[in-house]
């Protein structure tokens, strides 16, 4: 068995050597392990990661961002040109990101007509996946890259018809068939990955039409040879380089910075047969190109350029690795002398190749984009950085602004408490003084009544229809208005002084409105004809020394009359015991005295007769009848003299004083209700005037706890800003880190 390939050993040559050429055939598809190209392979898949993570966590700071921008509560924390910048970086990370899926290591494969370029593609891909043979077989550019499928295929250019291409000459006929294609057209041939190993690992070959057929070089670089990574001048080792050849690539050097140019001195099998010549042909070729590369083109330096050519012989190689393909020895046909050499040469080109292609690739295609990328975090980092700056402030200001609220509360709440103390105790005091106020001055009303009736003036006529009307006229004439002015200005400055802070500024300004004038008017009508209704006036003559006029002045004028009037038996008067007289009809102790009296005149005068009797003989016999005589006749004159001189006016000033001495008695008698009243109105009114201000602090109150509430709620919101920001800048920084990482890696001169 054979330890290279596990293969069974055969004693027959010909499997022995078939053996053996599978066994090269391996070497030659993994000569030093991986392949170069998965470098690149890698490289891309890391880098798409790392922008697949880009551009989610842009997302996501946009949304933060433009969430915290469109917060009302949230003012100057986030700025429109913020939300424009990240989704803006988003919008260019998803351009790139599109860019970055398309991308794929490209060489371009640049010569004269016939010098074999398609045949160096199809050596290298293993198979003749190009048409290649002697004349102009290339009429188009050629662009081959892998497909997944296993049926190869190909597109023209503005068409994405598919054409199946099963065999070489199928394909030569389907391009015959494109007539209308001209040398800067495109074909894409898709070739499967799995009989292809060079194009499973995202490489694309570009094929060309020969330099010297067209003078549209300028068109073939804009539109093939910008984007490629690596560019073969396939040459003739039979002829040295050419001007046209020389011109394209210093055409391509222009639009190019530095690019990575191979040199293949194709069929250089034909130096088998001159052998005495093959070194000088070798150096001279060497040093035309050495000095191409170095002095004209100046994209290596002189050391370099000698790793940048190869002697090959495309044809020997595609021939070998097809046979070996089929299981035939490689050397199956007619090979010259040589050939392992030159084998080994195509070999080292290709290693050489895929190295160049793969860091080139990586460094083309990705150093521009990790740079943005980049410059992108930089961007956010400092938008998050700003953000959390903002949202601190921000925060250290509602805080503050929390604070003053939650103290302002505070002594709302303990100034109006102490304050509430205050203003009943000086209330109970104005009341005080406004009952006192009061009684003073209806006291001073009293006093002045006799006086004001006096004043009162009107035909007076004793008859039982014009006297109702006179008194009503004096009635309503003498209804009194009592004006009481309280004056509560040390109560005004005790709110005003103590309620203002208290309050919002607005409310501040409208002080004047809810506090009462500095001078409170409290009126009271003493209304006299309502009072005094059931007046009763006896303007009857009534003898100053008669038996009427005498108990009048012992129990006064109304007891009097009814002592004298009363038709109750004298037994039943002297029986009945004071309870007995108020069950009967008596309502107060004064009741009783007006009985007892009304007892004693009765008692008087059933003794009268026998006392004057008595008497009338002591003093007749003592002092004579003249005397006597004199005594009645004085009396009977002054009895005539009061009846003569009782007139109209006597009448009227009767009426007057027995109006007077009612009203006094009666308004005497509701002093004390007036000056409660009046006190309990002044009351009710500084109350109510306080009850309204404590309420618009109340009010007050329940605005501060609010904008307390507001204020934690706000501080809680800029407290997860801050923590969202802090977040994905950290996130910024893994995403730097992860980019940097790339860098070392893969971009190694980075800077």
């Amino acid at each position: 068995m054979c330890v290279l390939c596990l293969h069974n050993v055969c004693l027959c040559v010909t499997c022995l050597s078939v053996c053996l050429s599978a066994c090269l055939s391996v070497f030659e598809m993994d000569p030093g392990g991986p392949s170069p190209l998965m470098h690149f392979v890698v490289a891309k898949k890391t880098i798409n990661g790392i922008f697949d993570q880009l551009l989610e966590y842009v997302k996501e700071g946009s949304e933060f961002v433009d969430e915290t921008w469109r917060s009302a509560d949230l003012e100057q924390v986030a700025v429109e040109e913020q939300c424009l910048e990240i989704q803006t970086c988003a919008r260019k990370l998803a351009t790139i990101q599109e860019v970055l899926a398309r991308r794929h290591m490209k060489v371009a494969f640049f010569g004269r007509t016939s010098n074999g370029k398609s045949t160096v593609i199809n050596a290298m891909l293993r198979d003749r996946v190009l048409p290649s043979g002697i004349g102009h077989t290339t009429n188009c550019f050629l662009r081959v890259e892998g497909t997944d499928g296993d049926e190869a295929y190909l597109t023209t250019e503005g068409s994405d018809d598919r054409k199946s291409v099963k065999s070489v000459n199928q394909l030569a006929h389907a391009l015959h068939m494109e007539r209308s294609l001209d040398s800067g057209c495109l074909v894409k041939v898709f070739w499967p990955k799995s009989r292809c190993a060079l194009l499973r690992d995202d490489l694309v070959i570009m094929d060309s039409p020969g330099t010297d057929v067209t003078s549209y070089l300028d068109s073939w670089i804009d539109k093939f040879c910008l984007d490629a990574d690596v560019f073969v001048l396939v040459g003739n080792a039979e002829s040295t380089l050419m001007n046209t050849e020389k011109l394209f690539f210093h055409k391509v050097s222009e639009r190019i910075s530095k690019p990575n140019i191979f040199i293949l001195h194709n069929r250089w099998d034909a130096s088998a047969w001159e052998p005495e010549y093959i070194d000088e042909v070798r150096k001279q070729h060497m040093d035309r190109c050495v000095s191409f590369l170095v002095e004209e083109l100046r994209v290596v330096r002189q050391e370099e350029a000698p790793g940048r050519i190869f002697f090959v012989s495309a044809k020997e190689v595609l021939s070998s690795r097809m046979h070996c393909a089929q299981g035939m020895p490689e050397t199956g046909g007619a090979l010259a002398e040589g050939f392992h050499e030159r084998l080994r040469e195509f070999q080292r080109f290709e290693r050489t190749f895929e190295e160049f292609i793969s860091h080139s690739a990586v460094k083309t295609k990705f150093e521009q984009h990790t740079l943005r990328a980049w410059q992108i975090t930089e961007a956010i980092k400092a938008v998050m950085d700003a953000i959390n700056i903002a949202s601190a402030e921000r925060k250290i200001f509602s805080l503050e602004d929390r604070e003053d609220q939650k103290d302002r509360l505070e002594f709302v709440r303990g100034q109006l408490n102490r304050l509430t103390e205050n203003v009943k105790e000086k209330i109970n005091t104005i009341t005080d003084e406004v009952a006192a106020k009061v009684t003073v001055a209806m006291v001073e009303q009293i006093r002045g009544l006799p006086a004001l009736v006096d004043e009162f003036s009107a035909d007076f006529i004793p008859t039982p229809h014009a006297l109702p009307l006179y008194k009503a006229v004096s009635s309503a004439s003498r209804s009194y208005i009592l004006a009481i002015l309280t004056h509560d200005q040390q109560l005004n400055s005790i709110l005003i002084v103590n309620i203002r802070p208290l309050l919002p500024p607005a409310v501040q300004e409208q002080l004047h409105i809810h506090l009462p004038s500095r001078k409170f008017v409290l009126t009271y009508d003493l209304n006299l004809a309502t009072l005094c209704a059931d007046f009763q006036e006896n303007i009857d003559f009534q003898f100053s020394l008669g038996w009427t006029a005498l108990v009048s002045r012992f129990i006064g004028p109304s007891n009097a009359k009814r002592a004298l009037t009363c038709h109750m038996p004298l037994n039943s008067l002297q029986n009945t015991s004071p309870t007995a007289l108020q069950a009967h009809g008596g309502t107060s102790l004064q009741d009783h005295m007006v009985f007892s009296m009304a007892t004693g005149v009765v008692s008087l005068t059933s003794r009268a007769s026998m006392t004057v009797l008595v008497i009338g003989g002591v003093v007749w016999r003592s002092v004579g009848w003249r005397l006597i005589a004199l005594s009645a006749t004085l009396y009977g004159l002054l009895y005539l003299y009061e009846k003569l001189t009782w007139t109209n006016a006597s009448r009227e000033r009767a009426l007057k004083q027995q109006f007077v001495e009612l009203a006094i008695h009666r308004l005497r008698a509701i002093i004390p209700f007036t000056s409660g009243s009046c006190s309990q109105q002044v009351h009710q009114e500084l109350a109510t005037t306080f009850a309204r201000l404590c309420q618009r602090v109340d009010l007050s109150e329940v605005e501060l706890e609010g904008h307390i509430r507001l204020l934690s709620g706000r501080i809680q919101r800029l407290e997860n800003v801050q923590r969202r920001s802090k977040t994905l800048r950290h996130r910024a920084t893994d995403l730097e880190s992860q980019l940097e990482a790339f860098s070392a890696q893969y971009l190694p001169n980075q800077c």
